[in-house]
């Protein structure tokens, strides 16, 4: 049962009975008469149990974007509906506009829409319909609530997918679709032709210069089907938030960075493995050279959460190991936080770089930066002072990760995702993969 705001105004309006007739008689004949409108507007309305609902479910959606829920309500009965309905959902899907309120006459059918925005990842629920069926005077409803299941899936947003343009246009003048060969370290050989000014004199093919009337440079493209693996911390430093209260969560930001890598690899023809955790292992991808690896990626980064727990290392190294032991680009997707690297991730990567060659991409939060700079008073001295600590031992630790061969890529949210995208193709250009 409900009530409508016409009930309180109807007992409002006894102010003026009172009024002109001033006693308690009066008071409660009034509120007895409200409460006798109120029972046969109750009796009158018709049954909620005539009602039929169906969900269109809203499908998946990335991050931030718009979708919808579909309601079909149809009136089973014969008599005629005056309805109010509610989708509910979970405060995160971000429902607006989910009061709808319909006429249907006996077997009439309507659908209804509401509006999501998620604004968080995951599996997002619907919590139920609620049906309320008016009366003649619109003073108390007949209501139910009916379990329609229905979800939003909410995958990572994949922001930096912008930069994926001018890096691929990067990678094709490696591959060789340009004008332009390259040749490092470990680069494949990959045709002969005739030498021009301006070309590598390491390069003349003396051999083959020999049989022809021109001197012949071999030409080189990067190397192929390597392999990449992508490491997501998604321990306690992973659950902070980088730009102040309103900024954008650590893991978020690496989600992204990794989103933007991936994509890139595989295009370049490399394989890319993903795993994905802190005390445990919470999600694994061998997803090879598929061409929908950011797709899938956003599949398994989904569900993923925080955990207020410092990742246990040894495990994740070990599920690395698991992927095999070619030599590979494994890609930690960590915060250079000094206490949780010193103690966490220090001891296995002896073992990783021994292997495998090492790259460390962290988030860096530019509040540390702006705290540093502020001298304006006496209190923005002693937070600068702090900063500045914070930041010596940040630089601290990277020197220590560089001088066992671990290369780190440390920028603002915004800028990680194409410094790491660049960072590959560094390495790819020198064939150092």
């Amino acid at each position: 049962m409900a009530i409508s705001g016409r009930v309180p105004l109807l007992l409002l309006l006894g102010v003026v009975a009172v009024v002109l007739r001033p006693s308690g008689g009066t008071v409660l004949l009034w509120i007895l008469a409200v409460t006798l409108l109120g029972v046969a507007d109750l009796l009158l309305a018709p049954t909620t149990a005539a009602v039929r609902i169906t969900r269109t479910p809203p499908g998946t959606v990335r991050l931030g974007d718009p979708a919808e829920s579909r309601l079909a309500v149809a009136n089973a009965g014969s008599r005629r509906l005056r309805l109010q309905v509610r989708d509910a959902w979970q405060p995160t899907a971000g429902a607006t506009d989910d009061r709808h309120r319909l006429t249907l006459a006996g077997g009439q059918r309507q659908l209804l829409r509401t509006p999501l925005r998620p604004w968080r990842r995951g599996d997002l629920r619907a919590f139920g319909v609620t049906v309320r069926s008016w009366g003649p005077l619109h003073l108390a409803a007949k209501q139910r609530t009916y379990d329609v299941p229905g979800s939003v899936r909410s995958l990572p947003p994949f922001e930096s997918r912008k930069h994926l343009p001018s890096r691929l246009a990067q990678l094709r003048e490696l591959d060789g679709r340009a004008a332009v060969r390259v040749r490092g370290q470990g680069t494949e050989f990959d045709s002969l032709r005739e030498y021009v000014r301006g070309d590598d004199v390491r390069s003349i093919d003396w051999r083959a210069s020999a049989r022809t009337p021109h001197v012949v440079v071999r030409t080189w493209q990067p190397e192929r089907d390597r392999r990449v693996v992508l490491v997501l911390d998604t321990g306690r430093t992973a659950a902070g938030r980088v730009g102040g209260p309103d900024g954008v969560p650590r893991l978020d930001a690496a989600m992204d960075a990794a989103l933007l890598l991936a994509a890139l690899a595989s295009r370049a023809g490399d394989r890319v493995d993903f795993v994905a955790g802190d005390r445990k292992v919470r999600a694994r991808l061998r997803a090879a050279g598929a061409r929908d690896i950011a797709a899938r990626l956003q599949e398994a980064m989904a569900d993923l959460e925080p955990v207020i727990a410092e990742a246990d290392w040894d495990t994740l190294a070990s599920a690395v190991q698991g992927f095999g032991k070619q030599r590979s680009l494994v890609v930690l997707l960590t915060p250079v936080e000094p206490a949780a690297i010193q103690h966490g991730l220090l001891p296995v990567l002896p073992a990783l770089t021994q292997h495998h060659r090492v790259v460390i991409a962290s988030v860096r939060d530019p509040e540390l930066s702006r705290l540093a700079d502020e001298r304006a008073t006496v209190d923005a001295v002693y937070d600068a002072a702090a900063a500045e600590q914070e930041i010596h031992r940040r630089d601290w630790t990277t020197d220590v990760l560089g001088r066992l061969g671990v290369q780190v890529v440390d920028a603002d949210a915004e800028r990680l995702p194409p410094a790491l995208a660049d960072h590959y193709l560094m390495l790819k250009a020198q064939g150092l993969l």
